[in-house]
């Protein structure tokens, strides 16, 4: 497989970001915002916080594989293994006194000055956030957000855009400064931008052959998690976009001699990435795209309606939809990328994002006459993965697709 060159590009970006974190959180130079993956951090950079992401901190320490020593610790206050191996491994590695970002100078976690959720995603993120401000003293706020959602509405969107209104002054009490329009409105437009070149990246993977791959996604979407509406992103992405043309053009491939396509659905096995790609690539076939990578496409942002807009993108999310639209998202996603087969990883602790349990599966393969598999496994807990029946199941999975998809090109 082809490396992509802008992975080094990547690094320098993530880097950049995490030591500029640290000297705030050490010098004082900005107060620490803590945020969930998909909450609020547009109104938090408009009003001068650097912005930390746990959910980022938490894949950083299943990707090294480092989550199933920290995860006990938890476990043994009570916590139960059946929860979100996010927040059992983050907290673990805080009482164990280790962080991955000691590789990029700082010495720990930043402390937060203020920590802000949103439960559209769970509501262990609420949990995960109440105890370390519990044992930081620290204020914890945030949007409670209505689930299961068909299509939005506009009674959706106003109970969204009331909390985050109410949000803003006690915000602007921790910053020492007034929320200013128009700053928020460019920093809803910077992250809009994010939002747009990153889409744009995903989709060079409906190309043949994709140049990038869902393994591919899951490191090249790091400056959407945690630099959104910061410029950086988008220099980032600018870059990764002209290399993904470039690779488009002169039919390099993510996966070498692709002859099968598929769309994954739930959360990575972070600590089993490598693996996983390596084994697709062995069986010439592409997971083209996501669910879990397209959660950071925001295409609501408005910087003319900066808070509603921002109500409105945090519900259209597909972790906040009832299963009839993820349906149909999915089957869009399938046509699009001329998809071949989809994967539901039934993430162990992570319910909210796994799609496999009420029936989901079976409904898109009726739907779509296209094969489905379902992977047990979980984002940081390996004891829920097991590599041999991975294995075996993904090869009888592709020996389907082989003998499906002749009869999909005739009919079509």
């Amino acid at each position: 497989m082809t490396a992509i060159r802008s992975t080094a590009a990547l690094r320098d970006a993530m880097g950049g970001y995490f030591r500029a974190l640290g000297e705030a959180a050490e010098r004082k130079t900005a107060p620490v915002a803590w945020c969930s993956s998909v909450g609020p951090v547009e109104l938090l950079r408009a009003l001068g916080f650097a912005v930390f992401f746990p959910e980022n901190h938490a894949a950083m320490l299943g990707a090294a594989r480092t989550a199933q020593r920290y995860m006990p610790i938890v476990h043994s206050q009570g916590y139960s293994p059946d929860i979100c191996s996010y927040l059992t491994s983050d907290i673990g590695a805080y009482l164990a006194g280790e962080t991955p970002l000691q590789a990029y100078g700082l010495p720990g976690i930043p402390k937060a000055d203020v920590l802000v959720f949103n439960t559209n995603q769970c509501r262990d993120v609420r949990d995960w956030f109440e105890w370390y401000a519990r044992r930081w003293n620290a204020p914890v706020i945030g949007v409670r957000s209505p689930r299961a959602i068909d299509d939005v509405t506009t009674n959706d969107v106003d109970g969204v855009t009331v909390q985050l209104e109410a949000l803003v002054p006690a915000l602007e009490a921790i910053a020492g400064v007034r929320l200013d329009a128009g700053r928020l409105a460019e920093t809803v437009a910077t992250s809009r931008r994010t939002s747009d070149l990153w889409e744009t990246c995903l989709q060079s993977a409906s190309r043949r052959p994709a140049p990038l791959n869902f393994f591919d996604g899951t490191v090249h979407m790091g400056p959407a998690v945690v630099m959104r509406g910061l410029d950086e992103a988008n220099g980032y992405y600018q870059r990764l976009l002209a290399e993904l043309g470039e690779r488009a053009r002169d039919g390099v491939a993510a996966v070498p001699g692709e002859r099968y396509r598929l769309y994954w659905d739930g959360m990575p096995i972070w600590g089993r990435l490598r693996a996983l790609s390596g084994l697709f690539a062995e069986f010439r076939t592409a997971v083209v795209a996501s669910t879990y990578c397209n959660s950071w496409i925001f295409s609501a942002l408005d910087p003319a309606d900066p808070l509603r807009s921002m109500a409105r993108a945090s519900l259209e999310l597909f972790i906040v939809r009832s299963e009839q639209p993820k349906v149909r998202y999915i089957e869009a996603m399938v046509r699009r990328y001329q998809v071949d087969g989809v994967i539901f990883h039934d993430c162990r602790t992570c319910p909210s994002n796994s799609n496999a349990r009420y029936g989901m599966p079976r409904r898109v393969s009726e739907e779509l006459g296209i094969p489905t598999l379902v992977l047990d496994g979980d984002v940081n807990d390996l004891r829920c993965f097991s590599d041999e029946q991975a294995r075996t199941n993904i090869e009888g999975f592709v020996e389907q697709l082989a003998d499906v998809r002749p009869v999909r090109m005739d009919a079509s």
